[in-house]
Parts: structure tokens; sequence; C-alpha cells
């Protein structure tokens, strides 16, 4: 008995899907806004204790955005969720950034955040704070990126919409390595962004020490948003 000889044909459709995304509002009228993506099987809920760890983070609003591609985390039954794979990749970036662009939409309506914006992102939820960061329909006042490099896609173009960014990496993270670090530095500086690393005695991780600098990348941020 011989395979079956009719050629198999690929198609992808569109379709509506739902993702979720938890909000902590900022103290205070038009507070300036956090927007959080987490990294490769985290949830939101893990991202959103992240930036509400960062010192005096109570005057942000903050936006912890789940990835629209869930699964059960296999030791614990836990569902967690991803960004993307290789497959479709081209199509799941442009799902991913409508996606973000309506839950920032969303949280304008719903919390009247200030016009102050920032990205950030951990580990594969890196690409995700770049890619926003990139390519949404308002001005961003920089991207905070731990342990994850710039997605290959984004030309000098894009990267130049991106006034400043910090980079933080652990010392032992074998994953984002101090090349990997070192040649995001190099494409974000030839774009014109300001660039600000920090490496920290860690493996792949976001510690608290990361955190202050954070702080400290923050209030610069929202202090040049205010001379624009």
């Amino acid at each position: 008995m011989t395979d079956d000889p009719r050629p198999t044909i690929e198609r992808v459709v569109e379709t509506p899907t739902h993702g979720r995304y938890l909000v902590s509002p900022g103290s205070g009228p038009k507070a300036p806004l956090l927007v959080g993506f987490h990294g490769y099987a985290e949830t939101a809920e893990e991202e959103l204790r992240r930036l509400r760890a960062i010192p005096g983070i109570g005057g942000w609003t903050v936006v912890s955005v789940e990835g629209l591609h869930q699964f059960y985390r296999r030791r614990t039954n836990e569902v967690v969720a991803s960004w993307m794979t290789r497959q479709n990749r081209e199509l799941l970036i442009a799902d991913n950034t409508a996606y973000v662009s309506q839950v920032i939409r969303r949280v304008a309506e719903d919390f009247s955040p200030g016009t102050a914006l920032v990205t950030t992102g951990f580990s594969q939820g890196v690409a995700m704070a770049y890619r926003v960061a990139a390519t949404l329909d308002r001005p961003v006042a920089g991207v905070i990126a731990c342990g994850g490099d710039v997605p290959p896609e984004l030309g000098t173009g894009a990267l130049a919409r991106i006034p400043a960014v910090l980079v933080g990496r652990g010392a032992r993270d074998e994953w984002y390595t101090a090349e990997k670090m070192a040649s995001d530095q190099g494409r974000l500086q030839m774009a014109g962004v300001t660039v600000s690393p920090l490496t920290f005695d860690a493996g792949h991780e976001w510690t608290s020490g990361f955190g202050e600098a954070c702080f400290r990348f923050l209030q610069d941020s929202l202090a040049a948003n205010r001379t624009l």
C-alpha cells in the first residue's frame, strides 16, 4: 500500500479571539502608563507582580497583557501563555500588535491615563515591548527590556521611534548573552536611541535591583515626556 500521492495544501484563516489583561490603576489623575509583557510559559499575574514591586510605581497605571496563546504548564496544570512560535510568525506579529493596541485603547477609555507611556517586557515579552513601542499609533517615552533581545524585523526607522531604552541582563544568563546585549545596544544606538545598559548579579531573571533601576528610568522618562 502506497502513500496518498495527492499534495497537501496549507491555508490560514483570520478569526476573532479574546485576550486578557490586568490593570492596577495609578493614584491621582492622568497617571502615566506602564504596559508589561510576560515571558514564555508565564501569566499576566506574574508580570504584574514584577511591575508592582518597582519602587514608587503607585503613581503609574500598570497594565499586564497576557499572550493570546495559552496552554497548560505540564507539572502544575496551571494555565500559562506565550506570545508566538516560529510558525506563521509574521501573521502572529500582526495579531499581537493589533491586540495590544486595542488593549491600550481600552485602558485609555476606562482609566484616562496621562500621555506618558512606557512598555516593558521580560524574556520572550521583551520582543513585544519593542514591537509595540515601535509601531503603536501614539508616541512612547521608553522601553524597559530584561533578558530578551530586539526582534530582528525592526529596522532602524522603526527603532528610531523609541527615545530611550533600559536594557538589563543577569551576568549568568545563558540565553540573553553579553554578545546579544552588545548587538542590541549597537542596533539601538545606530537608530539614535539613548541606551542605558545594566548587567546585574543573577541568571535569567528580573531582580529587585533591576526594579530599582526601572524606577530611575521611569522617572527620567516621565521628566522627558513633560518637556515634549
